[in-house]
């Protein structure tokens, strides 16, 4: 017999027994005659018991012992998959020799622990801040940008970066009001428009303050111009001084340029301004940086875009099929706004939504059905994907929020 002592339990298999399987640790213990080499297969060797001790789990032992004996290898649910993996692993033994009912059900149970383990590494990085404070040791005014990182990026450190982030986001809201009230029609005239004007200068001199000293205080340039956020910046301040550069270039062209000339180039700048004017929507974006609930929006979206692209895909197979069908069926009918099928294109996309605007509607009994089939299939469409966002958004900002807490 074999004695094998796996941490402190005692353990007895016969030579033969072992050697059938050649390639597993045990069964090179049986096999050789060399006393070296079985000394280098275990952690230490008693003479007077003649047992071979090992430094390993024993509980994991009690499965390796029975498929020696047996020759099938049990996975109960219970264990760790990763433990029990890098366990087999060490004594040599192959997952093939479980059962395939058993080796299904561990497989996925290792896909799901590794899915888990990998949202949780990226979630963990989406909390990490693009600068942590041992990357300004040693660079140039070190401790004057660590300063100004701390008081830009991290708004736990102190008050007046609380201060300054929440700031940053009344600005936001301030830019956002000020841009929705331009439109309206009173506050066009000439003393509204001052205001306007105002406010948004001063709203666009912080964004750029804030844009530089996050700039300033980054130790690392081109990591700042690959993060996310800081594009989101660039974007928020960019439409003020382009808008300023188009301006000038307008009244230099009234200066001097011929008046027919003068009138096309004002209402080609004057379309590429109000394209300009409307990017500063983006601004809103900017919530996000002190925002869990967008954070793990955005989070959600890149964790399940297979999920988003299946269900546009459906959404855009449902529209054509549903169109297709209701062109055939009404197409005939006098009067009837389902003329082609990309005129019911947008009916079919309405009525998939469960929205129905009720603009084009079917006058056939034929028609109805089909109608009554693209809801129904709406319907049945909209509760498979988004309840699985749904799950994940819930499931992801109480992971941020722990996360955020424990930070």
């Amino acid at each position: 017999l074999l004695n094998i002592n796996v941490g402190g339990k005692l353990f007895q298999i016969a030579y033969k027994v072992a050697a059938r399987y050649p390639i597993t640790r045990l069964g090179k213990l049986a096999l050789y005659t060399d006393p070296m080499k079985k000394m280098q297969l275990c952690d230490d060797y008693s003479v007077q018991k003649n047992e071979y001790f090992f430094d390993r789990d024993p509980s994991i032992f009690h499965y390796i012992f029975h498929f020696y004996r047996s020759g099938v290898l049990w996975i109960m649910d219970e264990m760790c998959p990763s433990h029990f993996v890098e366990e087999i692993e060490y004594w040599g033994i192959h997952l093939k020799y479980s059962q395939r009912c058993c080796r299904i059900l561990f497989e996925e149970k290792q896909d799901e622990l590794s899915e888990y383990l990998k949202i949780q590494k990226e979630l963990e990085a989406e909390l990490e801040p693009l600068d942590s404070a041992e990357q300004f040791e040693g660079k140039f005014l070190g401790r004057f940008r660590r300063m100004i990182w701390n008081l830009i990026e991290n708004p736990y450190s102190s008050v007046p970066a609380k201060i300054i982030a929440v700031m940053s986001s009344v600005f936001v809201l301030i830019s956002i009001v000020g841009m929705t009230l331009s439109t309206v029609e009173e506050m066009k005239h000439k003393t509204g428009k001052m205001w306007m004007e105002q406010m948004e200068m001063i709203c666009a001199i912080f964004f750029t303050s804030e844009y530089v000293m996050r700039l300033i205080s980054s130790s690392s340039f081109k990591n700042f111009l690959r993060a996310a956020f800081n594009a989101v910046d660039l974007v928020a301040i960019l439409p003020f001084y382009i808008q300023i550069l188009f301006e000038n270039l307008d009244e230099g062209d009234t200066l001097y340029h011929e008046e027919l000339h003068k009138v096309e180039n004002v209402s080609k700048l004057g379309k590429v301004l109000k394209l300009i004017k409307l990017m500063r929507i983006f601004r809103i974006l900017k919530l996000a940086r002190h925002s869990t609930g967008l954070r793990a929006f955005g989070f959600t979206i890149r964790q399940c875009y297979q999920q988003v692209c299946c269900l546009f895909l459906f959404i855009a197979m449902g529209v054509f099929t549903f169109s297709a069908l209701m062109h055939s069926v009404e197409h005939d009918v006098p009067g009837t706004n389902f003329t082609s099928i990309p005129y019911a294109w947008w009916w079919a996309a309405v009525s998939l939504s469960t929205v129905g605007y009720g603009d084009t509607v079917p006058d056939t009994v034929l028609g109805r059905m089909v109608a009554f089939g693209c809801i129904s299939f709406g319907i049945i469409l909209n509760g498979m994907p988004i309840s699985i966002l749904y799950n994940k958004f819930s499931d992801y900002y109480a992971k941020l929020k722990a996360h955020e807490d424990e930070t």
